[in-house]
Formats: C-alpha cells, sequence, structure tokens
C-alpha cells in the first residue's frame, strides 16, 4: 500500500456517492440510517476522556476533538429548553452537503452532529435527534432536539 495520503476531494466524493446512493435507496428514510456515522473513529479519539456534566460542556468538548482533528474550524451552540443550535464552520465534510443541495436534496447526515447526539446520550442519558441541517453563509446549522432524561428502573 502507498503512503500516500489521499486527497480530501477523493474522499469527500466517495462519500457523495455513498450517501447519495442510500437517498436514491431509502429517500427520507435514510436520514434515520446514518445517525451512527463516524462515531466509531471518534471513541478512539477521546470521547471517552470526554467528561462533562452539562450540555455546553459536552458540545464544547466534541468541538475541541473536531478542530484537534482538523474536521472542524469551529463549533458554536446556542440552547433554548429542549432545542440546541449548532453552527459548524469550517467543516472537511461540507462539500458534501453542498452537492446534496444543489440537486434538490436537503442533507441528512453530519459527523459532527452524531458526535454530539452519541456524547449527550452516553454522558446525560438524554435521547437526542438531529431534527435539521441547513447549509447558510458557508456554514451548517444544525437543529438538534433533546428529549427528557432515560429513567432507568
Amino acid at each position: 500500500m502507498s503512503a500516500k495520503n489521499i486527497s480530501l476531494e477523493y474522499a469527500n466524493s466517495i462519500m457523495y456517492d455513498l450517501q447519495k446512493a442510500f437517498w436514491d435507496e431509502r429517500g427520507k428514510g435514510a436520514r434515520f440510517r446514518v445517525t451512527t456515522v463516524g462515531r466509531e473513529y471518534f471513541r478512539d479519539k477521546g470521547l471517552a476522556q470526554l467528561k462533562a456534566d452539562s450540555v455546553a460542556e459536552i458540545v464544547d468538548g466534541i468541538g475541541n476533538i473536531l478542530k484537534d482533528e482538523g474536521i472542524v474550524a469551529d463549533v458554536v451552540h446556542e440552547q433554548d429548553d429542549r432545542l440546541l443550535r449548532l453552527t459548524v464552520h469550517g467543516c472537511l465534510h461540507r462539500d458534501i452537503e453542498r452537492r446534496f443541495v444543489a440537486k434538490g436534496v436537503e442533507p441528512f447526515t453530519c459527523v459532527p452532529a452524531n458526535l454530539v447526539v452519541m456524547a449527550l446520550e452516553e454522558a446525560l442519558e438524554h435521547p437526542v435527534e438531529l431534527a435539521e441541517i441547513k447549509v447558510e453563509n458557508g456554514s451548517c446549522e444544525l437543529l438538534l432536539v433533546l428529549f427528557d432524561t432515560r429513567q432507568t428502573p
């Protein structure tokens, strides 16, 4: 195997093609099948060491991991009760969403959102759903819905 790194353009093109094929097969139902994309890789990159007791601490921690990995430039968040709004600046995968929007398809998966959801669900036992992804002004605007904490028997 070659020691040469692959280009981001190539990796995003392959990811787009895979997501597009899945969308063509499942339509809007594809959104509910891709919620774990990215999680396995990032479990080994520091998620286990992320100790946080609040939504803000978790989002900041995930944002720092993503910045350290060079995936995003920044993650900004705002919470209003059960609604968590994330703005992801400078994501390496934004071109994939841009291509979907150009084809008239609403973006349906987001690795940074998947990681925030995973961390919130595991650390705070909050079920969380990614409700919306919008590509605006060169950033991704994400809306997550936090549900009541799970009751343990």
